[in-house]
């Protein structure tokens, strides 16, 4: 018999009852805040098409790396959880998620089983724990409601109170999908981010052919330094002209470089030949990133900077299945010494955002609060990835608020492919600043009307002004 489940109204407030009536109070306010989701990866293509998602697996399951990372490390293959490499035996929809059900004891304290019990009860009204026993009931309960019109990707970004949520596409993207969103009226609802991992990240096998390719949209000659900026501008301009108000960076370091445009065209020819070695490809993603900087200037895109992650750890799982498998590893990452040049040229310059984020918490207090809480041109992205979690979030706010206190910050953004978590994402967060602002209340460090003020900013109009959605 599987156990029943409930969300407790209190989740993740303080256990002192003086400040949990505080954090009830102040979630009160920030319970009924419209959602903005100003940085993620769900597919425009459900939105554009609106059409039925197919079952719990492909819509809950399979996207999801944060599960099947976790289920891998205990020995299940892929395979196992619906995933193929294109040659051998994939279990069926129902079958992964029977085993996905049979295993789902090992999230118990992570975040994922935080978001999906939510999930599970509030977006599907189950009212029973996901075990081996629930699993048929869970997939077959799902399956009923995804064919009904209520769970279409438009209905659910209506039912979620989702304002505005955005994507993320490669350079080379034609935003069909948002072309389609547009005609139909979605346009300033569903809006791309300009990621150019693509084309200017030597180490991807496929490099020298993505700018040939970015060559033949622009019409520039992207084998001279020049033409290769001028291309890059030119897709800026295609996706602001398709609502995009942010790039987004996820280079494996925070470091950029200032090098004439001599020294840049001669990175350019031997990354394009393939002959570059490591630190020379590692300082043309840092000249990029300074020049991503310049350009975020003169048309006004919000740049993010995702460093510190090295990226698919797993060779033979990477070779076998390609990218996002679930094997990226945070790696020590520097920001003072890294930024430097890009900050000696524009960190007092006050038409440029950039949102930073890390992976590395030992960097809060040290390096990016202090950063963040001096220059102009810097604000601190939300805790990311692994640190998006109930201790993560509290890390995060006790590193880095005496430093650069909360407006230095840019609210939450959930970051995520997993649409259906998008709300059970920012209950959390919600509930953290809460219990977090709670506590300085209690302390008597803020003013409950102050707190007030804060939980609305934290939990809405910060992540707006950031990513100038307004």
């Amino acid at each position: 018999m599987s156990a029943p489940l409930s969300l407790h109204p209190d989740r993740f407030f303080p256990t002192d009852e003086g400040s949990r009536n505080i954090a009830r109070r102040l979630f009160a306010l920030a319970a009924p805040l419209p959602i903005v989701s100003p940085h993620g990866h769900t597919d425009p293509a459900w939105f554009a098409d609106n059409h039925c998602f197919s079952d719990a697996t492909s819509l809950i399951l399979t996207p999801d790396h944060y599960l099947f990372r976790m289920l891998y490390s205990q020995g299940i293959k892929l395979g196992a959880l619906g995933i193929s490499d294109g040659s051998g035996e994939v279990a069926t929809a129902r079958n992964a998620w029977r085993c996905f059900a049979t295993n789902y004891h090992l999230f118990r304290g992570t975040p994922s089983r935080i978001w999906l019990d939510h999930l599970f009860a509030e977006v599907f009204g189950l009212q029973v724990r996901l075990d081996a026993q629930s699993a048929d009931h869970h997939f077959d309960t799902i399956g009923d409601a995804l064919r009904t019109d209520a769970f279409r990707p438009r209905a659910l970004l209506d039912r979620f109170n989702i304002e505005c949520i955005v994507t993320t596409e490669g350079a080379l993207d034609d935003l069909l999908h948002h072309k389609t969103l547009r005609a139909a009226g979605w346009g300033q609802r569903v809006l791309p981010t300009f990621r150019p991992d693509d084309v200017v990240d030597p180490d991807r096998a496929e490099f020298a052919n993505n700018v040939a390719q970015l060559a033949t949209l622009t019409g520039e000659t992207t084998s001279r330094w020049s033409g290769y900026l001028n291309a890059l501008r030119a897709r800026r301009d295609f996706f602001r002209a398709h609502g995009a108000t942010a790039t987004d960076h996820g280079h494996p370091t925070a470091r950029t470089a200032n090098l004439s445009p001599r020294e840049s065209q001669q990175l350019l020819d031997v990354c394009l030949r393939g002959t570059a070695s490591p630190d020379e490809r590692e300082m043309f993603r840092a000249q990029l990133l300074t020049e991503m900087a310049r350009m975020s200037i003169d048309d006004g895109l919000v740049m993010q900077i995702h460093p510190g992650s090295q990226r698919n750890h797993n060779l033979q799982l990477f070779a076998r299945y390609g990218r996002d498998k679930g094997a990226d590893i945070p790696a020590p990452t520097n920001y003072v010494q890294a930024l430097k040049p890009l900050l000696d040229t524009f960190g007092n310059e006050p038409k440029l955002q950039i949102i930073l984020f890390t992976l590395d918490e030992s960097t809060y207090s040290r390096e990016l609060a202090p950063l963040a809480g001096h220059y102009p041109a810097l604000k601190l992205g939300p805790p990311w990835w692994f640190h998006d979690s109930v201790e993560g979030m509290l890390r995060f706010r006790r590193q880095t608020t005496e430093t650069m206190g909360f407006y230095n910050a840019v609210g939450f953004n959930d970051d995520t492919r997993a649409l259906l978590s998008i709300p059970a994402r920012h209950d959390l967060a919600r509930r953290i600043d809460c219990a977090y602002l709670a506590e300085l209340v209690a302390t008597h460090r803020l003013a409950e009307d102050e707190a007030a003020e804060l939980i609305v900013d934290l939990s809405y109009s910060l992540a707006k002004k950031a990513y100038r959605l307004s």
